[in-house]
């Protein structure tokens, strides 16, 4: 480990379409509960998906009314969570020196909702309609840039803006912040409020979504063939990371320690995967190696896949690179199948599982891999979850852009 300090997760927090309870959720994660039904925040009429992910009749509750108006629906997920997770914790940040405290959020589109009504506003009443808060509502900074103002932080503040892979490039640069000194606790994760008429419209127009409207919940089919599309989805999912020995000293409860971070770029497309996925195995072998760990200790793997035709396959093929005789061995499942793709705040819903399938011994399942695509071959935990102790997990993030983050969590020891 060359000296370097080690990182504890000790806060778990999200916001979800299902709700906000980290225990209550993950057990219906663990049951295989869809997490997906019909859009009803706007009109769906014209569009060919009608469906998603959506958090619908949410409310700020870790807020009043007046201050979360001012704040973008995205960021508002954020910072809703991370005060969940600061709670989990058991952190009081009025105790801490601040200086030594930090944030690192990522968003894919962050304030899309605000950006396009400031836009209307402008077509349809002129440029002195737009609101002074239009700007500090829309920018990706302002989920990270809230939470540190709501605790009083001053140590590392960033937003990291890498579409599908943002969150779990968050959590990679926020553990490096304590691995290297530069802070004690960082809140890290992900945030996405992209389930709007704009958002929805973006990713039709993409082809990229499912459109099995007779039936939202098992349109999410990760390595099924019968697989037509992933599915718009939103929240946000935080973790509190701690330098471990410190965590340890003060009795907190770890849930897992973040072990290895490994990062790449396909150099390929800009929405396609490299088809022989050479880009996320190198991000899988760059995170394990930086974890100390070889491929046949991996117990489990949440993987991204999406549920699209290219990527599922693209990502079996990176596992088999990586994994080569092991990949067979390993345990894969893919909870984009019940929760929806979250684009940016994904690795941060997807770390917030990975934390819990290691504290509780259990492997969530991939719903809805009814007929397996023959070149999807791998143990994907279809239908049923699976006990099994767990002292090794990967997590996988990839983004449009050619994005691949892996992040490596152990068993507290």
């Amino acid at each position: 480990m060359n000296g370097r300090r080690r990182v504890a997760i000790t806060g778990l927090g999200w916001v979800t379409s299902l709700g906000s309870s980290v225990e209550e959720i993950f057990k219906k994660l663990v049951d295989g509960v869809s997490f997906i039904g019909p859009i009803t925040r706007f009109d769906t009429t014209r569009y060919p998906t009608k469906f998603g992910g959506e958090v619908a009749n949410w409310e700020a509750t870790n807020l009043d009314k007046r201050e979360a108006r001012r704040v973008d629906r995205f960021a508002l997920f954020a910072l809703n969570a991370a005060i969940d997770a600061v709670r989990d914790a058991g952190i009081d940040f009025t105790k801490e020196d601040p200086w030594r405290c930090g944030s690192i959020v990522g968003s894919g589109v962050g304030g899309i909702e605000e950006f396009a009504d400031g836009h209307v506003k402008l077509l349809e009443k002129g440029p002195d309609r737009v609101s002074p808060f239009m700007v500090p509502k829309l920018m990706c900074n302002a989920a990270s840039g809230n939470i540190s103002i709501y605790y009083h932080l001053h140590g590392p503040n960033a937003a990291v803006a890498s579409a599908c892979a943002s969150a779990a490039h968050a959590i990679g640069d926020a553990a490096n912040a304590i691995r290297y000194g530069t802070a004690d606790i960082m809140i890290t994760g992900g945030s996405e409020a992209a389930v709007t008429p704009l958002g929805l419209a973006c990713f039709t127009a993409l082809r990229a979504l499912s459109e099995r409207n007779d039936d939202p919940k098992h349109a999410s089919r990760p390595f099924d063939k019968d697989r037509d599309g992933f599915i718009l989805a939103e929240g946000s999912g935080i973790i509190v990371l701690e330098e471990y020995e410190r965590a340890v000293k003060r009795g907190a409860k770890i849930y897992a320690e973040l072990l290895g971070y490994g990062q790449s770029a396909d150099g390929y497309h800009i929405t396609a995967p490299d088809e022989q996925g050479r880009g996320a195995a190198h991000a899988m072998d760059m995170a394990l190696r930086d974890a100390g760990a070889s491929t046949d200790k991996v117990d489990y793997m949440n993987a991204h896949g999406t549920s699209t035709p290219l990527g599922d396959v693209a990502e079996t093929r990176a596992i088999k690179l990586t994994f080569k005789d092991d990949a067979k061995k390993l345990a894969i499942s893919s909870t984009k199948s019940m929760t929806g793709h979250l684009l940016g705040a994904s690795g941060g819903i997807e770390a917030v599982i990975t934390a819990k399938a290691i504290a509780d011994s259990v492997i969530p399942p991939t719903i809805n891999l009814d007929h397996p695509d023959p070149e999807c071959d791998l143990d994907y935990v279809p239908h049923t979850a699976r006990q099994k102790e767990i002292k090794l997990a990967m997590s996988n993030s990839f983004g449009f852009g050619g994005h691949n983050v892996s992040i490596v969590m152990g068993k507290p020891r």
